[in-house]
């Protein structure tokens, strides 16, 4: 599942300057390739932390140490690094829901393996509750991308060095209207979104204090700002509308081959390609635009669902899997998840996500908001029912019926576990007995 529009590497025509109409055709016809859904994948994201006691920080030269004897081991899936250090597996696309979980699986199993050898575990978390941002990577790409960000704040530190998702990619559907069709699923894929934030928020302390948002990690992809991290509204033709977001989007970077790249200020894509200034704008460059922008819903041949906290426990990450492959390949549940999420649509008030107040809720309250429990409740029971149909063994169903009777039902995320258990720790510090234990 690669987004690349310049396969095969810097080709002569990669280094050619590109138009507006060039950039428009291109995006058109690489982001959206339509057919029957068959392929799935995942990218999840681990915190790096001291395997006994995660609140010790973890000094740069033990996770370098760490990444080169990962690299020593054979892996069905990309290992990736992100800039504070955070690990990430990349799953090649399965053929089955199923086949995605046994390779991913198996290289976390590999993973914890090496990393424990030196006294290292992953911790699942959308965002450390522990320790400020610190990069671990320096190179020109986060130079140049941390420079950009810091215009607008602190958050862009945050989601390059403190936080982690889980990723679910699906095909983008066939050309054709319906349930399993391209526009319905980039559609569903922006309304549904809001409930897979809160059905599955996870970060709701930084710093040890708790932030009031049960998704501290969604809040800072809203205050990066629309530019970079939001998307075009969801109604009309999908190519159409995530063509016009590439050209309209700011320009991260210029990159150059020598010394720190070039940071321009209010500079579009669309503008660039006017201008030629400082360089004309080649269509490699256009291939990097499309990686330093940052939605919700990002497509890339396939979409890429980038709305969910990393979650707790080994196998945390197999539940919004499988619930979110359910609920798109299935047509059954695609249309049961249509119905649920159809009155959620106008709270959206038809404002890109995440920055409607439709998201700000999700993050914000979680499942504790009426509307989004009741979809939630819905989409979850729609997808159990899917997923033998899907080839689900009956662990993975069974986890996710287990998910639903604990969180969904109570109106509860792994982030209330994590604030209740917090509030505990802060009555025993002041030698107050909480009354709920």
């Amino acid at each position: 599942m690669s987004n690349s529009l310049s396969d095969g590497g810097e080709c002569t025509e990669s280094r050619t300057a590109v138009t507006e109409a060039e950039v428009e055709a291109l995006v058109r016809g690489i982001c959206f390739k339509t057919g029957p859904p068959r392929t799935l994948g995942v990218e999840v994201e681990w915190l790096v932390h001291e395997l006994r006691l995660p609140q010790l920080p973890v000094t740069p030269e033990r996770l370098a140490a760490a990444y080169t004897a990962l690299r020593t081991v054979p892996l069905h899936s990309a290992l990736t690094v992100e800039p504070g250090g955070q690990l990430e597996l990349s799953s090649p696309p399965a053929a089955s829901l199923m086949e995605c979980v046994d390779l991913v699986s198996a290289d976390l199993d590999t993973v914890r393996a090496v990393l424990a050898e030196d006294d290292l575990g992953l911790v699942g978390v959308g965002h450390d509750p522990w320790h400020a941002p610190r990069r671990f990577l320096h190179e020109p790409r986060y130079d140049a991308m941390e420079a950009c960000l810091d215009r607008t704040g602190t958050a862009g530190r945050h989601m390059m060095c403190a936080s982690a998702s889980v990723q679910v990619c699906l095909d983008a559907g066939y050309e054709e209207p319906g349930p399993l069709g391209h526009e319905e699923r980039w559609w569903l894929a922006h309304q549904l979104g809001a409930v897979l934030v809160a059905a599955f928020a996870n970060s709701p302390v930084v710093g040890r204090r708790p932030t009031g948002w049960r998704s501290t990690r969604q809040l800072v992809w809203m205050e990066i700002g629309a530019g970079r991290a939001g998307a075009p509204p969801p109604d009309g033709d999908p190519r159409a509308g995530w063509a016009r977001h590439v050209l309209d989007s700011p320009v991260m970077c210029v990159r150059g081959d020598d010394g720190p790249w070039e940071v321009p200020e209010e500079l579009t894509f669309r503008e660039w390609t006017r201008s030629h200034s400082p360089r004309p704008p080649t269509r490699a460059d256009l291939d990097y635009h499309l990686t330093t922008l940052f939605p919700p819903v990002r497509p890339r041949g396939h979409l890429e669902l980038r709305m969910i906290d990393a979650q707790p426990g080994d196998d945390g990450w197999i539940v919004p899997l499988a619930v979110t492959a359910a609920l798109f390949d299935d047509a059954e549940a695609a249309e049961t998840a249509h119905r649920a999420v159809k009155p959620l649509a106008e709270r959206a008030l038809n404002l890109p996500a995440p920055h409607n107040p439709l998201w700000a809720d999700a993050a914000r309250d979680g499942l504790t908001d009426p509307e989004l429990r009741d979809a939630a409740v819905t989409c979850f029971s729609a997808a159990l029912q899917a997923l033998p149909r899907l080839g689900a063994t009956r662990a993975v169903t069974d986890a996710v019926a287990a998910y639903l009777g604990r969180y969904v039902i109570q109106g509860r995320c792994p982030a209330d576990d994590l604030l209740d258990r917090l509030r505990r720790t802060d009555h025993r510090a002041h030698g107050r007995k909480d009354i709920r234990t």
